[in-house]
C-alpha cells in the first residue's frame, strides 16, 4: 500500500464512541481500570474488559495487551501501560506505549486504531509533549505497516484537540 493511503487524523470526540478496529486505553501496568479514559471505557464497554485485561497483567510499563471491547463499537481495546502503580509517566514511557499499541494492532491485522492522549490525565504529562511524542511514533510506524492504515487521535476537549492538531500540522510541514 502506498504511504499516502495511510493517514493520521485528529478529532474532538469521545473515544468510547469510535468505530475503529481498536481503541487504546491509557492504562497502568496492573491493568485495573479506574478513572479517566479507562473508567469511561469500563463504564460503557462493561466490566468484562477490565476482567480480561487484568488476567494478562501485570505488564511492563510501555507494553500493551489486547482484549475484547465488550459493548463498545470498536472490536478491541488495546491497553497501553503508560504508567506504573505510582501513576507517573514520562516521554519514553508514552513513546513505548504508543509504539507497542501500534505494533500489536499491526500483528493482529487491524486497519484502524484510536488513541487518547496517553499520560496527560492522571499521569500529568504535558499535552504538547505527549502530542509530539505520540504523533512522531505514529508517523514513523505507518511508514512500515502492511495492515494498519488509519491512526486517529481522539481528544475530549478543545484545548487537547487544538494541541494535537497543531502538532500534526507542524510535523507534516517539517517533513515536506
Amino acid at each position: 500500500m502506498a504511504n499516502d493511503e495511510k493517514r493520521i487524523e485528529v478529532i474532538k470526540g469521545d473515544i468510547t464512541e469510535m468505530e475503529t478496529d481498536a481503541i487504546v486505553n491509557a492504562a497502568n501496568n496492573h491493568l485495573w481500570m479506574g478513572a479517566g479514559v479507562a473508567g469511561a471505557i469500563k463504564r460503557k464497554g462493561g466490566q468484562i474488559i477490565e476482567d480480561e485485561a487484568m488476567r494478562q497483567g501485570p505488564i511492563e510499563v510501555g507494553q500493551a495487551v489486547l482484549t475484547g471491547a465488550g459493548a463498545l463499537k470498536a472490536k478491541y481495546v488495546i491497553h497501553a501501560a503508560g504508567m506504573g502503580q505510582d501513576l507517573r509517566t514520562n516521554e519514553a514511557k508514552i513513546r513505548a506505549a504508543t509504539y507497542n499499541s501500534l505494533r500489536l494492532a499491526e500483528e493482529k491485522g487491524l486497519e484502524s486504531i484510536a488513541f487518547p492522549a496517553i499520560g496527560t490525565g492522571v499521569g500529568g504529562f504535558p499535552m504538547d509533549r505527549a502530542a509530539e511524542a505520540m504523533i512522531d511514533e505514529a508517523r514513523k510506524f505507518l511508514k512500515q505497516t502492511t495492515h494498519l492504515k488509519k491512526v486517529i487521535f481522539v481528544l475530549f476537549d478543545d484545548y487537547s484537540y487544538r494541541i494535537f492538531q497543531e502538532e500534526l500540522n507542524r510535523q507534516r510541514e517539517d517533513s515536506n
